[in-house]
């Protein structure tokens, strides 16, 4: 008669109708190998083994001293290290602590070979401050050749902008406020939009400056208007001088030049 071959499932039922066996350690040499048993998504109880090679490191006095500390909670009478079911095991990693010195060290030394100052006015190795030609016709003409050279870097820098009053052979020129107002007691809730509401039908106007306050954002009560035409600004000096709007009444005068 043939001996009947059973599964390890229908072992661990018969023993172990209401539950799960405990997990079982075996060492073998340098690795320990772990069995548990545990039910999967599907309802089914499944074997789990895990195999851990044993290493032997030296660690710091404080993380040897945490290792001994009494286990509490649901790992109260779990055995020494860490259990599967309460504690995720991950890679460990070490972290190396450099301090200035090794910092120093590992940046690239400097190479002994190569002059460490070279002088502006000769040339040499050695400082400026202690050249020989300090102060000779050789010291003036190194420094006129090296404003001439920065003077021509600066003007051939890709994207640089230059006003157009800064550029070589342009005149300077002031800014044109013949045409522009000034529209003052205004209400805090003004806009931008409310502004270009009250003087588009007077005329085209090229540009609008509506002063706001720079922490709350309300109207500081005053805004320049530039009109494209001289005709058009008088006539709004006309039509909205004493005019009623957002109950004040409004005080539009020439815009002053600014010094």
């Amino acid at each position: 008669m043939k001996p009947t071959i059973t599964s390890w499932a229908d072992e661990v039922e018969a023993d172990y109708v209401d539950g799960l066996p405990p997990s079982k350690e075996h060492v073998d040499g340098d690795y320990k190998h772990v069995t548990e048993y545990k039910f999967n998504d599907e309802g089914k109880k499944i074997k789990v083994v895990r195999s851990f090679k044993i290493e032997k490191k030296i660690v710091s006095r404080a993380v040897a001293k945490r290792r001994n500390w009494t286990k509490f909670g649901d790992s109260k009478l779990d055995k020494p290290g860490p259990n599967s079911y309460t504690t995720k095991v991950a890679d460990e990693i070490l972290m190396n602590y450099m301090g200035s010195k090794d910092f120093e060290h590992a940046q690239d030394p400097l190479d002994a070979s190569k002059p460490i100052a070279k002088c502006r006015i000769c040339n040499g190795e050695h400082w400026s401050v202690k050249c020989p030609y300090k102060g000779t016709s050789m010291d003036i003409e190194s420094k006129a050749i090296a404003a001439a050279t920065a003077a021509v870097g600066e003007s051939n820098k890709a994207g640089k902008y230059v006003p157009p009053f800064l550029k070589e052979g342009a005149k300077g020129r002031e800014r044109d406020d013949s045409s522009a107002v000034r529209i003052s007691n205004l209400s805090e809730s003004m806009t931008e939009d409310d502004l270009e509401e009250l003087v588009k039908k007077i005329g085209p106007h090229t540009k609008m400056y509506l002063a706001r306050e720079k922490n709350s954002g309300l109207c500081k009560g005053f805004a320049y208007v530039h009109f494209k035409y001289r005709k058009d600004a008088a006539e709004a000096i006309e039509i909205l001088n004493g005019h009623g709007y957002d109950h004040l009444i409004l005080s539009v005068e020439w815009s002053k030049p600014q010094n």
